[in-house]
């Protein structure tokens, strides 16, 4: 799955707690999205310019701007310097990590 180029995401950086799914989360589970800017995320964001990322599948949170569409992981890759979670409908995208402090996206 290709996506094309990010915008600028129009409002500041911004964190937001995740809640939902099927199975009660404990308050350690929980994930909280912190938006980035894309122009830091991707190489050679050039305005019209498509940029083709791969993607690795949808994941349960779903956007806290959009509040309905399932955001989709994006790994580290060609020009992608940092894994986030990307919403192809406003096109937001978000680091995620617990309450503790600890990351979510790292391997």
């Amino acid at each position: 799955m290709s996506l094309s180029a990010f915008e600028t995401p129009s409002s500041p950086e911004s964190v937001h707690p995740v809640h939902g799914g099927r199975h009660p989360r404990r308050p350690d589970d929980s994930l909280l999205l912190t938006e980035l800017d894309p122009q830091v995320l991707v190489d050679h964001l050039d305005g019209d310019v498509p940029v083709n990322l791969m993607t690795f599948g949808s994941v349960r949170e779903t956007c806290p701007k959009c509040m309905h569409t399932h955001l989709h992981l994006i790994l580290r890759q060609g020009n992608v310097r940092t894994a986030h979670l990307y919403c192809a409908e406003c096109q937001s995208c978000f680091d995620a990590h617990y309450a503790s402090g600890a990351p979510a996206l790292t391997i």
